[in-house]
């Protein structure tokens, strides 16, 4: 740029005296002496300009060489100066195996990835076509725009009660007296361009008998399609009819070529639209609102102004009808080429054709569901019922993601965006999420219990998955705990949570399911074919697992062999009643009052067990050499060895394992009043410290105590192994005719607030996750020959009807899962539609533990 800059400010220099000169002698009457001087001397003149042209000519070109060389030369040394932070994990990418190319990326390239909407269809790729669905609900006689799923909607239920996570799913959602049922249906014809054609049926029910006031009886609904590489799609006509031509736009895209949009119904709809030249699509919702209220004030109804902007990237429909209604609109690809069949495909893909294969489809999900999970004729349709809800939902809320995670980063460098974060690579991510109206991205920690189902479902999309996370690793072997990735997926965080901390870690979930593939490889669980699948990826996945494993191993170690603590708790904070170790997933569970390196993690080490049994197994599979250092046998026989883990943890008069580190019990918050500004006194609680700390291990018993025990470590026939039961079997500590709390009631912290402004999360409440690995260790211990093989087996069977009951009564109570369960009443607490890991009930229904 500075080269480029001088260059042309040189250009624009005017040198005058060659002219200058060439005109005054011109103008002057002829003297032979002083022409005869001259002559000698502007020869001398016209050699010097000549002279200074070439130099000027040499200088620019040498100058322009030396710009070159800076430039090349100083360019790597810029990327060599790249922080490890944001530099890629230097191996081949898991993506990039074939396995995941040719028909089996098609084959996924469109699909429901859009989990945060009501219903939004894109494919996988960074710069896709959008499609998603609004309509306008009503309460207490108002409107209002349902788009982005929220619980302020206050929806009775919503959520796919069938999805087979390739091609089809079926929606319910009802909003007040409105039932309104979405289907979505893949199909690949002849004809169709990559990724085949799609259709999404509309069909809207009155709930209520008592619907006769007017405003109900009109359904308004708005489907949308949007380019996000900004390219302009076409309008058919400015006056649009469906009943004379059901083409509603069309336009062409890199991947697909050119496309059609069409609608077709055998009801009367009016049709209307708008369409939106804008960078964003996270903001559609107000730009329709706003259109409409524009709108509705100088034409008095409530309906798009059928007009467009130029060049417009976002089209939205309009489409409004007397309830009940029923349309089909439909998506067809590859449509500029000779033979590609429009019409044809269109058919075959709306009315009497696409109810029919809608009905094959479900029961195709039925059929596969007794396959997979084989519950029936064990529980009631019920219970059948919840399990079918899990795992579609687990499915239907797959969603692919592209954009830079923020990380935080305190060092000087110009690739900053802020003052304290950089920007990772660009990123794409599919993943299944938590939540879809309160956290639709990917967790880390969350991904390795949803795997457990997706892979008994469809091992192909389990692996794309882990892949994708695996190679978000950067060169440290580090990966971001969350992924918050695009536009719309930031729109829905706040900005002091969205940078991730390089130093801290997540529980590396992902070695769960990856041991659960090996025992099914041990167990012939699965076909050769998919053997094959899974032993490639393997292959590929081993160099950045064990630098995966070596993070942990390296920078979350503590000062004993064999311990581990969690980084990032705040040892200053004045606030927390207990500081949060956000790192561990368990955020609020009682930890050492005052953190230090001093802290030995229970939890952590069971984890990196976990991770070295599964790395030794994949060494094994894969025949491996040991690296010096790196002899995952020996890292798990120590962390195994349960006589170090005895006098780590152990409180051998409570028979209960515990974390260690610099503790006090008493510790409270007490409100404290100070003066600010303006002599306005605030009052806030803070943090008391009534003793001094010291090093112990830390009395609270709850699921981090019992981690031992899910890691299966204890020996059947141990003393120890006793405790363990009359720990999870007492109502005074852990047991509840709902599951397991997370924190014993005997704890100081039970269900005590942490601030002023964050109520307990896990001190008390139950959760499905830890449940589940509990109950696989109960199950473990009843098939084990030893004195308390027929207790374990006792509480194993009332632990799995008292969660399978609970949540079956509240989904249909409620019409939701839920995030977490009261111990007291077993009541759903927290995030709704949470069917990330509570969908294990499903797993805890079929018995299949890892």
């Amino acid at each position: 740029m500075a080269g480029s800059g001088r260059s042309s400010a040189r250009s624009r220099i005017k040198f005058s005296t060659d002219s200058g000169d060439d005109g005054a002698l011109r103008g002057a009457k002829p003297n032979s002496k002083l022409r005869r001087d001259r002559s000698k001397d502007h020869s001398l003149i016209r050699i010097l300009n000549v002279d200074l042209k070439i130099m000027l000519g040499i200088g620019v070109f040498s100058f322009s060489i030396i710009i070159f060389l800076i430039h090349n030369l100083v360019r790597p040394f810029e990327q060599a100066q790249t922080p490890r932070v944001v530099t890629p994990f230097p191996a081949p990418k898991l993506m990039d195996l074939p396995q995941f190319q040719g028909e089996h990326k098609e084959s996924l390239y469109w699909g429901t990835y859009r989990p945060h909407v009501y219903l939004g269809i894109r494919a996988r790729t960074p710069q896709s076509l959008v499609a998603g669905l609004m309509w306008i609900g009503l309460k207490d006689g108002r409107y209002y725009m349902r788009h982005l799923c929220q619980d302020s909607d206050e929806l009775s239920t919503y959520g796919w009660t069938q999805h087979n996570g390739r091609d089809f799913g079926h929606q319910v959602l009802v909003d007040q007296g409105l039932k309104l049922e979405t289907s979505f249906l893949k199909s690949k014809n002849e004809g169709s361009g990559y990724g085949g054609d799609w259709a999404v049926r509309i069909d809207a029910q009155s709930e209520k008998s008592d619907w006769n006031n007017e405003m109900q009886q009109n359904g308004h609904f708005f489907f949308y399609l949007a380019n996000e590489d900004g390219s302009a799609l076409s309008l058919t006509r400015d006056d649009i009819d469906i009943h004379e031509n059901s083409l509603l736009a069309s336009g062409s895209h890199s991947d697909i070529g050119d496309w059609q949009l069409h609608l077709e119904s055998k009801d009367v709809l009016e049709i209307h639209y708008s369409g939106f030249r804008t960078p964003h699509i996270h903001n559609l919702s107000d730009l329709v609102q706003q259109t409409l209220g524009a709108h509705m004030v100088r034409k008095f109804g409530l309906q798009l102004p059928d007009s467009s902007e130029d060049s417009s990237n976002i089209l939205v429909f309009q489409i409004s009808a007397r309830i009940p209604f029923k349309t089909d609109i439909v998506f067809v690809s590859g449509t500029g080429v000779e033979d590609s069949r429009v019409k044809a495909r269109v058919n075959s893909l709306t009315g009497t054709i696409l109810t029919n294969q809608l009905q094959e489809k479900q029961s195709e999900f039925d059929a596969k569901f007794d396959q997979c999970f084989n519950i029936a004729g064990k529980l009631e349709s019920e219970s059948r019922i919840v399990g079918k809800v899990a795992i579609a939902n687990m499915l239907g809320g797959i969603g692919y993601f592209y954009g830079q995670s923020k990380i935080a980063y305190a060092g000087k460098s110009k690739h900053k965006d802020h003052d304290n974060f950089i920007a990772y690579w660009p990123a794409e991510l599919y993943t299944a999420v938590p939540s879809r109206p309160f956290f639709p991205r990917g967790f880390l920690w969350d991904e390795g219990f949803h795997q457990l189902l997706i892979w008994r479902w469809d091992i192909s999309i389990c692996l794309d998955i882990v892949g994708h996370w695996l190679d978000l690793m950067n060169i440290d072997g580090w990966i971001p705990r969350e992924q918050i990735l695009g536009s719309e997926a930031l729109s829905k965080v706040p900005e002091e949570f969205v940078r991730q901390r390089p130093t801290n870690g997540n529980p590396p979930t992902l070695f769960l399911v990856i041991s659960d593939l090996l025992h099914g490889i041990q167990k012939n669980k699965f076909t050769s074919s998919e053997s094959n699948k899974i032993i490639s990826f393997l292959e590929r996945a081993f160099v950045r697992l064990d630098a995966w494993f070596q993070w942990f191993n390296t920078t979350q170690s503590g000062k004993e062999i064999g311990s581990y603590f969690w980084h990032g708790r705040d040892n200053s904070t004045t606030r927390e009643l207990n500081p949060k170790t956000l790192s561990s997933g368990l955020d609020d569970y009682p930890r050492a009052s005052h953190p230090s390196e001093e802290e030995r993690h229970l939890d952590l080490r069971c984890w990196m067990l976990l991770a070295a049994n599964c790395m030794h197994s994949i060494t094994q599979l894969l025949k491996k050499e040991y690296i010096s250092g790196k002899d995952y046998g020996l890292t798990a026989k120590l962390l195994s060895n349960f006589e170090m883990l005895n006098q780590m943890h152990l409180d051998p008069a409570y028979g209960a394992y515990f974390d260690f580190g610099n503790h006090t019990d008493k510790v409270r918050l007490s409100w404290k009043e100070t003066i600010v500004e303006n002599s306005y006194v605030k009052r806030e609680l803070v943090r008391e410290v009534l003793e001094r700390p010291e090093l112990r291990l830390i009395p609270h018993v709850g699921y981090v105590s019992l981690f031992p025990f899910m890691e299966k470590i204890i020996p059947s026939d141990s003393w120890i192994l006793e405790k363990q039961l009359d720990l999870i079997l007492n109502r005074s500590i852990l047991w509840t005719d709902y599951g397991l709390r997370s924190l014993a009631k005997t704890s100081s912290l039970y269900m005590k607030r942490n601030t002023e402004h964050d109520p307990p999360y896990w001190r008390g409440p139950i959760w499905m996750n830890l449940n589940y690995r509990i109950l696989s260790a109960l199950y473990h211990y009843s098939k084990e020959d030893g004195p308390y093989k027929d207790r374990a087996k006792e509480i194993y069977e009332d632990l799995r009807s008292n969660l399978i009951r609970n949540v079956v009564q509240n989904y249909h109570q409620t019409g939701f899962l839920w995030e977490q369960y009261d111990q007291k009443k077993g009541k759903g607490k927290g995030a709704r539609l949470f069917t990330g890991w509570t969908s294990l009930v499903l797993l805890v229904m079929a018995e299949a533990y890892c």
